[in-house]
């Protein structure tokens, strides 16, 4: 089941275009499958099953609006996309130790590690085949993506460096954990349906700022909202050790009333096994001015995103990918 991200279309018809597009794309995600092994079949497909919005795949279908969207690599490439984008989540959850996606208990939670690492490599696999029958340019792109997902993931893994800004350790990661995936989800929209490269460029980088501006919204949204809300446990990054733009601003406040929640998140509590700590640090962080100053990245980033879109062609897509712009704002809050 897809729950599609809720843009609101200023195209009926385009609307239409693109949810008819999703549905194929659900189909060939759905029949991704190891015919000899049941348990790599069912933990590859669980989050499938539970659902999602589909974003990377809905980006490669809006792309492909500004050349010809019906080019059969098109839906090819938007399934490649999503099966990538899956398959991070399988292995984000083993090194979150996450009991919780889309709602529905996780792949390692259900399986365990093993089972789950496996999985996620299993649809990296599948992304790969796919991939390899669109020609040379789609396998470099993924390995330079894959090649930035994993390097974000490092990053994150390790922690600043010796001297490093902390935000600028934070905006590495997401930019290449986050960002460049959706970036490559546009540039495949646009690559596969004909556009020139002027157009791709363009549409890449508008969706690596749209991409970076997500992640933070759901920073914001791991702290501000509840597990019934956001489909998963709220906290797991201050759990994790983990700093996100609203805690290292935070972390970067000076004033004595902040004195308790840096405590709490300056990575000398374990928080890890303390839900009474974690949720005192959330009630302090949600009315913090450091949410109110991430918030405010997230529209700067989205703005940067509208000044490239509104240099595209004027088609309807590029009305459906400004509505977008104005999606990512409203979840932020």
């Amino acid at each position: 089941m897809v729950s599609a991200v809720p843009v609101d279309f200023p195209d009926s018809a385009l609307e239409a275009e693109v949810v008819d597009d999703l549905a194929q794309v659900e189909e060939e995600l759905l029949a991704v499958g190891h015919d000899d092994d049941e348990l790599l079949t069912t933990a590859s497909r669980h989050l499938m099953a539970a659902g999602g919005k589909r974003f990377r795949a809905m980006l490669v279908l809006l792309a492909a609006r500004f050349g010809d969207p019906k080019d059969p690599r098109v839906i090819k490439a938007a399934v490649a996309i999503e099966l990538t984008h899956l398959a991070t989540l399988f292995h984000d959850d083993v090194m979150d130790e996450a009991a919780v996606r889309r709602g529905s208990d996780s792949v390692n939670a259900r399986w365990g590690n093993s089972v789950a690492i496996l999985a996620g490599d299993f649809l990296f696999a599948q992304a790969s085949l796919i991939l390899a029958a669109l020609g040379p340019d789609a396998v470099r792109i993924q390995a330079e993506t894959f090649y930035r997902l994993v390097s974000g993931q490092l990053a994150e893994t390790v922690g600043p460096r010796s001297g490093q800004d902390p935000l600028d350790h934070y905006m590495f990661v997401i930019s290449e954990k986050t960002g460049s995936l959706i970036a490559t989800a546009g540039l495949f929209g646009a690559m596969f349906s004909g556009t020139d490269p002027a157009i791709q460029d363009r549409i890449a980088r508008a969706c690596e700022l749209i991409g970076i501006a997500w992640q933070v919204s759901d920073d914001l949204i791991d702290v501000a909202s509840d597990s019934a809300q956001s489909g998963k446990t709220p906290g797991t990054d201050l759990r994790q050790g983990v700093p996100t733009l609203p805690v290292l601003y935070a972390l970067r406040s000076q004033e004595p009333a902040d004195g308790r929640l840096r405590s709490l998140i300056d990575g000398t509590v374990d928080l890890a096994e303390d839900d009474e700590l974690v949720d005192e640090a959330l009630r302090l962080l949600r009315v913090h001015h450091g949410m109110a100053e991430a918030r405010a990245d997230v529209l700067s980033w989205i703005n940067a995103a509208r000044t490239e879109i509104l240099a595209l062609p004027d088609v309807p897509a590029r009305a459906a990918f400004l509505a977008l712009c104005d999606f990512v704002v409203k979840r932020t809050g």
